[in-house]
């Protein structure tokens, strides 16, 4: 059974940094690689930031209003994605959540592996 874990959540004052982290057990990002999402109340969940199988290329790809201040990077060997977000402001508040794509011959976006998520919290 799939597992991904996300650790490193916490408060921090605006302006401040955060380094998430994602563990995955019977998964394996080098296949299809990972992403991070975020979800606050009363809002639909948004991705924040998504890379690549470094197979492939390991390109990241983010969200407009993380740009410059978040990023994404996986360990292959330790199998883990990390998102290292720095410059926090108070709308980055939110649950983080790692997800990785399915594997159904190809990569599919659809239905992703989602973990139990972990809390950001930023106060200015």
């Amino acid at each position: 059974q799939v597992q991904l874990v996300e650790s490193g959540g916490g408060s921090v004052q605006a302006g401040g940094s955060l380094q998430l982290s994602c563990e995955a057990s019977h998964y394996q990002f080098l296949v299809c690689g990972g992403a991070w999402y975020r979800q606050t109340p009363n809002k639909e969940r948004e991705l924040v930031a998504r890379i690549t199988s470094a197979q492939r290329d390991g390109a990241a790809t983010y969200a407009d209003s993380v740009k410059g201040r978040f990023t994404i990077s996986q360990d292959t060997r330790q199998n883990e994605i990390y998102l290292r977000m720095n410059d926090l402001k108070r709308e980055d508040s939110a649950v983080y959540y790692c997800a990785g794509p399915r594997f159904i011959g190809y990569c599919t976006y659809e239905n992703e592996y989602m973990g139990q998520g972990t809390q950001v919290t930023v106060s200015s």
